[in-house]
């Protein structure tokens, strides 16, 4: 791993290479007024990662407007490396977003004809090809649209077929779909190629996952997706859950409430910790494979991995808008105040992971 002014230079190999939609968040403030915020899950994403010294490529091209270039100078800044530098014509994305009185979003996109959307699986498959250091490609999100899939499916199948670690992050936004079943049915294709799969709790209800509360959902969507060697399960204010293949499963909460601003970006600083985390102990194992690596993680690996993604995503909340921690931040909030590991204090009680249930 290296730093991130590193990384701007073009120096530094890039180990995650990331396809999906940039666009700019209209915020709805108090007054009525809407403040505009750079987003985007997989934009923030990339700058996450980044951030903590991840060395990052984005695949989608951007647009030549004025959004699309201080989307692009935000990347650069962060040490993003733009797989596509050259502007393109088509506008930038936009997000209308409303805050309820606890922070949450609820979105609504203006998607067409746009730039982020201007692009091809050879075009992504090309810009991979040229990453020789390559160890996970990730997306998710609006790029599951069902009216994008013969972008992003052949794509994920393709890098997982070159022996990379495919991360999807479901993160569905069903009210701006305009066809459910497609929509569920394209999200739950892209997860069938997923090495790691992110789903938060509401995720699994718009997929309609069986199961009795959110856990036993996961439970049952990594049972069956039997590619996955792990999935990590986001409850919002009430922890997270990080479930391997092998049975093991780890649990973290922040022990006392936080000041939370918003959540916009909590779930994309999340999973940029565990995946940082990850590539850090893959790094210093020596091993060469971040598949193999994820595929054999231990129990204790598991739990590190999970407290350093809550104490991204728990900085995050406490920022408006997204605002990626660094590395050392992230890191230091999570030495100074310990996560809640035993789920039964907060009413959660572990079950045992049916492997064969499908």
């Amino acid at each position: 791993m290296t730093s991130a002014s590193t990384i701007s230079n073009g120096t530094a190999p890039i180990h995650a290479a990331i396809a999906g939609e940039a666009l700019i968040d209209l915020i709805r403030r108090p007054d009525g007024s809407y403040l505009p915020c750079l987003g985007g899950a997989l934009y923030n994403l990339c700058r996450a990662l980044a951030r903590q010294g991840v060395g990052t490529q984005y695949l989608n091209p951007l647009s030549r407007d004025r959004f699309g270039r201080e989307l692009a100078a935000q990347l650069v800044a962060d040490g993003v490396v733009l797989a596509q530098p050259e502007p393109v014509q088509q506008v930038t994305s936009l997000a209308v977003v409303n805050l309820d009185a606890y922070g949450h979003p609820d979105y609504a996109f203006y998607r067409e004809g746009v730039a982020d959307r201007a692009v091809s699986a050879a075009g992504l498959g090309d810009s991979c090809a040229a990453l020789p250091g390559l160890q996970l490609v990730c997306t998710g999100a609006l790029a599951l649209d069902a009216r994008d899939t013969a972008i992003y499916l052949p794509w994920l199948a393709a890098q997982r077929a070159a022996g990379r670690c495919v991360v999807v992050d479901a993160n569905l936004r069903p009210s701006v779909m305009p066809d459910l079943p497609a929509y569920r049915t394209t999200v739950h294709a892209a997860l069938a190629h997923a090495h790691i799969i992110k789903a938060s709790d509401e995720d699994l209800e718009h997929l309609a996952v069986p199961g009795v509360d959110a856990l036993a959902r996961a439970q049952h969507l990594l049972a069956a997706n039997p590619q996955a060697h792990l999935l990590a399960l986001t409850l919002g204010a009430e922890g997270a859950w990080l479930l391997h293949r092998n049975g093991v499963q780890r649990f973290a909460k922040e022990a006392q409430p936080l000041p939370v601003v918003d959540t916009v970006g909590a779930g994309d600083s999340f999973l940029a910790g565990l995946l940082t985390h990850l590539l850090r102990q893959l790094q210093a194992a020596g091993s060469a494979s971040f598949v193999r690596f994820v595929e054999a993680l231990a129990a204790d690996a598991c739990q590190q991995a999970l407290c350093h993604a809550l104490a991204s995503a728990s900085l995050c909340v406490m920022e408006q808008g997204c605002v990626p921690p660094g590395w050392e931040a992230a890191r230091a909030w999570s030495q100074q105040h310990p996560a809640a590991q035993d789920p039964r204090r907060h009413g959660v009680a572990p079950a045992p992971l049916e492997a064969g249930r499908l």
